[in-house]
């Protein structure tokens, strides 16, 4: 997501300093202005930097660790490099936002019965939250600047920019063994956001890694997602098969996803550096109680207008229902708790057939006695192939 701020001369030279000898640090102004705003880490960089994160990017697309992320593809040469993206820029300000949440994030997976969402989605859709207030902040780094003086973009994480290598560069943290961002202030609990702008200001040196020999967050990886350290092969990923996967879940993944419903914060959960991690202090990002460990039966039965209106301004919402039906379904499964066959059984007769074929899978794990004696019915009813291939699952 990005979006431009309006000024007076769009389009001034790249690398435009505006600054006397004598002026105030505007650097030290802007990393004021960040923390009014509500952002917890303000750093800088040059537009000039990481092209050998590139060259890994390239080669993780070759080896297909996207999945079906078609977009990862499409927009690579723009991602690549900042200048790829925006040729104008000449300084990045990276800015974080600690969500860190106020307890034990695990503590749902031990409620089988429940839902456990990824602790960055239990309120409001951060892009939301952080992309107000990086215009707020460009704006201001353009007035300080002097009218005329340049100009500015702002992306919040959907926009094709490598936001965790350059706030490495930046200095805001460091890319971890599972290649998500570790702060020595905030552990791994940040959310990223980037301002290009074509004025010149003095980059923070980088942040070394600082992961040493330990790799929990490899070895607790309930998909073995992590083929080496500092590689993630996202079609083993849970985040990745239940927001960015469309189709029905691989069969060889469903058991581990337990009632992880809406992404996965293991890797995350268990850094080490999480002991200098403090709860966040935003409250639109502060988790709502109904979203802590959500009874997986009432969700089973969220039509889509009801789950619209409880994921409202949530980014769960964008999966949409059938989606998320699939993903509960499939903690249902992995449930152990008979009583929710009948939600299962239920549902093997919605009219999405994503819903259908997950609810076959988890009708057979909770009862396969009930799951053969409809087989022959169902069969003969249903023409969607990959629910065929589930019943068939029962014989």
């Amino acid at each position: 997501m990005h979006a431009t701020v309006p000024n007076a001369l769009i389009g001034s030279p790249a690398g435009y300093d505006v600054r006397s000898p004598a002026a105030p640090a505007l650097e030290e102004e802007i990393r004021a202005r960040a923390l009014e705003l509500g952002f917890d880490v303000c750093r800088f960089a040059r537009a000039d930097v990481a092209p050998e994160q590139g060259e890994r990017l390239h080669a993780w697309l070759r080896d297909g660790a996207h999945g079906d992320m078609d977009w990862m593809r499409e927009t690579a040469e723009r991602r690549a490099a900042p200048r790829a993206l925006w040729p104008e820029a000449a300084s990045l300000v990276m800015l974080g936002l600690n969500y860190g949440p106020d307890g034990d994030p695990l503590a749902s997976l031990t409620k089988p019965a429940c839902a456990t969402i990824s602790v960055y989605a239990r309120n409001r859709d951060y892009h939301d939250v952080i992309k107000g207030r990086l215009k707020q902040l460009a704006g201001f780094i353009l007035s300080r600047a002097g009218a005329g003086a340049g100009d500015a973009k702002v992306f919040v994480d959907t926009a094709p920019v490598m936001e965790k290598p350059l706030a490495q560069t930046a200095g805001v943290g460091w890319q971890g063994k599972h290649t998500n961002l570790v702060s020595r202030d905030f552990g791994a609990w940040l959310f990223l956001g980037a301002i290009f702008t074509t004025l010149r200001l003095e980059p923070d040196p980088p942040e070394h890694d600082h992961c040493g020999s330990c790799r929990k967050c490899l070895d607790v990886c309930p998909t073995a997602a992590f083929p080496a350290p500092y590689r993630l092969d996202a079609r083993r990923c849970i985040s990745y098969l239940t927001i960015e996967h469309k189709g029905p879940i691989p069969l060889e993944f469903r058991a581990k996803i337990g009632n992880r419903i809406y992404g996965c914060d293991d890797c995350l959960a268990v850094c080490p550096w999480n002991k200098y991690a403090r709860a966040g202090r935003e409250a639109k990002l502060a988790a709502r109680p109904e979203f802590g460990a959500p009874p997986l039966a009432e969700l089973a039965r969220l039509d889509d207008a009801a789950f619209r209106a409880l994921f409202a301004g949530s980014p769960i919402k964008r999966v949409g229902r059938d989606r998320f039906l699939r993903n509960v379904l499939i903690a249902i499964g992995n449930s152990g708790r008979p009583e929710l066959a009948a939600e299962a059984e239920r549902l093997t007769e919605d009219s999405a057939a994503l819903v259908r074929g997950a609810a076959v899978w988890a009708l057979v794990r909770l009862a396969p006695t009930r799951a053969a004696e409809l087989r022959s019915h169902r069969l003969a009813a249903e023409s969607e192939t990959a629910v065929r291939q589930e019943w068939r699952q029962t014989a």
